[in-house]
């Protein structure tokens, strides 16, 4: 099968059709029409393999994943999803790999709402690279700066369950039966939170997705904000899967540092803690109070009133 078969067969026969697109695969650009008053959320990631996912993970969970990865950077934006492009890098063509690869990407296209408009494939070693585009109204976007001395720290869902749910998978850990589908799920088939980035748009004073780990990823609020904070590690979220499976020490240390939970941090101010409860109460989604935005430039964790040392402070390429 050549390239542009390739194209047609596995992408543009299942690309769904916005009425924002003018005009889609096929072309040397795609052109899309923005709606009026919004501003467009860019994003990019790549997915490389033995970096970002090992081989042997089902091609169905990869397609899913690899979008999903980009949909949580405009949850933490605030943004809907839209459009996208995929550039696809593969050492050969698989027709099995893509169609199981082809059907876990639009589960989630579909899902979320977002087109596919244009990309390109190539031969090399597996690597997925998905450009997503968003729109949110103008000036409404969260980022990371804009957290105050005062503000009250939250994060969605729980926390540290993708990475004990990767080391299950790579025969690291070893939990309860009951458990296993649950965390390697988690792993495989995150949930980028949309609606609660949507939620939170006129509520939060920042936020950011959980992508390297709590600990880790909060540092880039703390810098572009240019404030501390201080987190309570008890008030951490945590799933029955994780604290049944480990000793607490090691279930702090997957919730702060685990990596690629992709649940929001987020800061709200105390003026707004009653609204907040309101706005996310539609979106189905659990959040949790974890501490508190302080002067300074300091990320302190505590617990009984007293200092947390944790050695293990997340994911960082290059490092």
């Amino acid at each position: 099968m050549k390239e542009f078969q390739l194209i047609e067969h596995f992408f543009n026969s299942r690309a769904q059709s916005r009425r924002d697109v003018e005009l889609g695969i096929g072309d040397d650009c795609a052109l899309v029409q923005p709606a009026a008053n919004k501003s467009i959320a860019i994003s990019c990631d790549t997915l490389v393999e033995n970096v970002h996912f090992y081989p042997d993970i089902p091609p169905q969970a990869l397609g899913y994943k690899s979008l999903a990865v980009n949909l949580s950077d405009l949850a933490s934006m605030g943004a809907e999803p839209a459009w996208m492009t995929l550039a696809l890098t593969l050492p050969d063509v698989d027709e099995d790999w893509l169609k199981a690869f082809s059907t876990g990407l639009f589960d989630a296209a579909e899902y979320y709402g977002v087109s596919l408009i244009g990309g390109d494939t190539t031969r090399g070693p597996r690597s997925i690279s998905i450009t997503i585009n968003g729109q949110v109204p103008t000036g409404t976007a969260l980022t990371r700066a804009g957290a105050k001395n005062g503000d009250w720290l939250y994060v969605t869902g729980t926390l540290g369950d993708s990475a004990l749910g990767l080391d299950v998978i790579r025969g690291k850990r070893q939990v309860d039966t009951e458990y296993n589908e649950y965390l390697i799920n988690r792993h495989y088939y995150p949930s980028p939170r949309v609606l609660a980035g949507q939620a939170l748009r006129h509520l939060a004073s920042s936020a950011i997705d959980l992508s390297d780990g709590l600990a880790s990823d909060i540092k880039h609020v703390l810098k572009q904000s240019g404030v501390g904070a201080v987190i309570d590690v008890d008030l951490l979220p945590r799933s029955p899967a994780l604290t049944d499976s480990l000793s607490e020490t090691e279930a702090f240390s997957y919730a702060l540092s685990g990596g690629e939970d992709y649940e929001l941090l987020f800061t709200v101010s105390e003026a707004q803690k009653g609204a907040l409860e309101t706005a996310m109460a539609h979106t189905g989604v659990a959040f949790t109070q974890i501490g508190q935005v302080t002067s300074g430039n300091e990320l302190r964790l505590i617990r009984n009133g007293e200092r947390f040392n944790l050695t293990n402070i997340g994911f960082e390429h290059f490092s």
